[in-house]
């Protein structure tokens, strides 16, 4: 008779959200693969060709401030409201917190630090790449222009390349990064790159960036993706430094507290210490007890024998104090108690 558990398919999602006994052999690590190396060189390419074109005001100039007298958000008002939400979904502080909170159940998952690791490397990298060209650059906005026409550089501002693409690019790709099969890389792949297109072309819409922002934010980000396998050593290292960490700190917690070192005393409080001991009494050393001494001779040396007393009961006692009254006697009384000068004068 065959006796098979057979599960629907809620409970087989169920049974993959649990946690796994131990951390997975098949976790696969992304190398820097010719093919790879072969799109960092192309996508490097493609960015310093933009921001060369913008330096030396090109066409890309002249679409940049075409797309702005267009104003797309005159021209479609009604899906204003929504993009205004879309946009949300390129800014560093709402994404990061919703992708550290799926990695980190990954994480507990799989008994590994890496999404996490990776996750703070690539959003490190990212902010040093791009913040750096930001504040280098110092483009200003659309909506602060000062001359029509001009590339708007060095004029104080930091739009340039547009930080909601690249970090849209790389918060939401760095999923795909991590995926651990092919078909599930494919997959977030093709949703990242629909998000992070929809975040540059919605900054483009919103007036808030050239075209040549977010054309250089995509090449921003993929930089940092595509660049990512060549950090995999040190997270590998730092993972299992963390690892080890953890280890010892359980091993210490298990045993008690090791000993504090205790600090050398200096000359002023050596000098303290032995002046408090040369001022302690020093303790007298007991008679010595003579060999032929018995026992009994022994005990009388070390305690005083002391007598037995009768015992008596309680109306036997003496008295603590004298019978009578406890009050002095006064001088200017008689026995009966009365003050005799205190008597009126016959015939007064």
């Amino acid at each position: 008779m065959r006796t098979d558990q057979i599960f629907t398919r809620l409970e087989r999602v169920f049974a993959r959200l649990d946690r796994e006994p131990e951390r997975p052999a098949h976790l696969q690590v992304p190398q820097m693969s010719r093919h790879r190396v072969v799109l960092f060189g192309a996508t490097l390419v493609f960015y310093l060709a933009i921001v060369i074109g913008v330096l030396t005001t090109s066409w890309l100039v002249r679409l940049d401030w075409q797309l702005m007298f267009f104003r797309p958000y005159e021209q479609w008002p009604q899906v204003h409201a929504f993009l205004d939400y879309l946009v949300v979904l390129g800014q560093r502080g709402p994404t990061s917190m919703m992708v550290m909170a799926w990695l980190g159940w990954r994480c507990w998952r799989q008994h590994t630090l890496r999404p996490l690791i990776t996750l703070g490397v690539a959003l490190l990298a990212l902010n040093v790449t791009v913040g750096s060209v930001k504040l280098g650059l110092g483009r200003l906005g659309p909506h602060y222009a000062t001359q029509i026409g001009s590339a708007e550089m060095f004029g104080g501002g930091d739009i340039f390349p547009s930080g909601h693409t690249a970090n849209a690019v790389v918060t939401w790709g760095i999923l795909a990064y991590l995926a651990s099969t092919g078909v599930t890389r494919r997959v977030l792949s093709t949703a990242s790159a629909i998000v992070a297109l929809s975040v540059g072309a919605t900054t483009v819409y919103l007036g808030t960036h050239w075209v040549s922002d977010v054309l250089l934010g995509w090449a921003a980000g993929l930089l940092v993706l595509l660049a990512l396998p060549w950090f995999e050593p040190f997270i590998a290292r730092t993972e299992a430094f963390i690892m080890e960490q953890r280890v010892a700190w359980r091993l210490r917690r298990r045993n008690g507290a090791a000993a504090l070192p205790v600090a050398p005393l200096s000359a002023q409080a050596k000098v303290f210490v032995q002046r408090a001991a040369e001022a302690l009494p020093v303790p007298e050393e007991p008679a010595a007890v003579p060999a032929g001494a018995g026992h009994a001779t022994a005990a009388r040396t070390t305690a005083p024998h002391v007598a037995a007393r009768p015992h008596v009961i309680r109306s036997e006692r003496t008295p603590v104090t004298p019978a009578g009254s406890r009050r002095p006697p006064h001088t200017d009384r008689d026995r009966t108690g009365r003050n005799p000068a205190a008597r009126p004068v016959a015939g007064g």
